[in-house]
This record gives structure tokens, C-alpha cells and sequence, in this order.
């Protein structure tokens, strides 16, 4: 990653400091238990120790200029690292999470940033697969950082890290950060405020 890019994250981490007390709710409001997505349902069959109970949750993540430059860096490798095609353009099926190899949908960006974030230290229960909608009405994935600054959104189609509340998107559902193979339903408070389409 460039010096510029890296000089760019920390100033945004830092400013956002001061745009918090204006921000909308910096975590998400969780509304109680709902479904898994097929897809992570098939995930889990096949990488059954990805989908068990997180252990103790401490609560969100203590956010630092260390460990938010590894974030940064996860996020950016992944983004530049995979193609980004479908599941039918790679596969040849309409839904498969898993790992990718050289190219990658959604869930599979997701999936390897969750991966390679957990093997620099960082805790299950902070690292959330989540469910949106586009503005065009399309679904997606990203993946929710729990932090003691907010949620924030890590997302394939930026390399910017935003707070979930400062994307363009509806939230649905994510992960439970007590068992990663567990999902709670989102309540985005937003949709009414800005005048949404539900």
C-alpha cells in the first residue's frame, strides 16, 4: 500500500473522532434472532470450526492507530488482490461462499478478510458477516468490524472503511458475535430518515 493511502487512513481514523457526536448510532441495533443465509449455512457444513461459538464476548474491539493500519491493510490486499466476478462467472452456480483463489463475489471477500483478520489477532465476535441492499435493490455482503468507535463496514466495492452508518446501503441481518454460525436480524433506523425503500 502507498504512503499516501496509509497517511489517508489514519487521518480518517482520527477525524472521525470529532464527526462521531453527529453520526447516527455508531453500532448497529440489533432486533433479535433470524435466519442463516443459505450460502453461509452451505459454508458452515464445509468449514464446520468457522461456525461455532465465539467464547467469552469482551465487547467491541479497543480501536488503535495499530491495529486499524492492519485493518486498513486486510481490507485494501483483499480488494486488489481477487477479481471481482460472480458466483456463475467463477463457479458456474448462482450461490457458493467460500475461499477464493484468484478471483471473488461478495461473500468471499468477506470471508478471507474475516479469515485473515482473525489469524493477525483479532477476536470472532468483533469480525461480522452482514447482509445489505444496495440502493439498486440488489443484495450484498460486507463485513462488520465491532469497535469501541462504532461498526464499521469493510467492502469489497470501496477500499474506504466507512461507518455502516455513513454507506448507502440497508442493513438486514449478521452474524452473532457469541456464535458465528448464529444471525441476528438489523435494525437500521436509518430507512425511515432518509426515506428508504423497504
Amino acid at each position: 500500500m502507498t504512503k499516501a493511502i496509509k497517511v489517508s487512513a489514519l487521518a480518517f481514523l482520527f477525524s472521525m473522532v470529532a464527526a462521531q457526536a453527529m453520526a447516527l448510532p455508531a453500532a448497529m441495533e440489533l432486533a433479535g434472532k433470524t435466519s442463516q443465509p443459505i450460502g453461509h449455512y452451505t459454508f458452515c457444513k464445509k468449514y464446520t470450526e468457522e461456525c461455532q461459538p465465539n467464547g467469552e464476548d469482551k465487547g467491541p474491539m479497543a480501536l488503535t492507530q495499530e491495529n486499524w493500519k492492519t485493518i486498513v491493510n486486510v481490507n485494501y490486499n483483499a480488494n486488489v488482490d481477487y477479481l471481482p466476478l460472480t458466483d456463475m462467472e467463477i463457479y458456474g452456480v448462482e450461490e457458493l461462499w467460500t475461499y477464493p483463489q484468484s478471483a471473488a463475489d461478495c461473500e468471499d471477500y468477506v470471508l478471507i478478510k474475516r479469515k485473515k483478520l482473525i489469524e493477525a489477532g483479532i477476536s470472532p465476535s468483533n469480525l461480522l458477516i452482514t447482509v445489505v441492499v444496495q440502493p439498486s435493490g440488489q443484495g450484498h455482503a460486507v463485513l462488520t468490524l465491532r469497535t469501541d468507535r462504532g461498526d464499521f463496514v469493510l467492502d469489497n466495492m470501496r477500499n474506504k472503511i466507512l461507518l455502516w452508518s455513513d454507506t448507502e446501503y440497508r442493513y438486514l441481518k449478521r452474524q452473532s458475535s457469541a456464535d458465528a454460525g448464529k444471525w441476528i436480524k438489523l435494525q437500521d433506523g436509518r430507512a425511515d430518515a432518509v426515506g428508504s425503500v423497504k
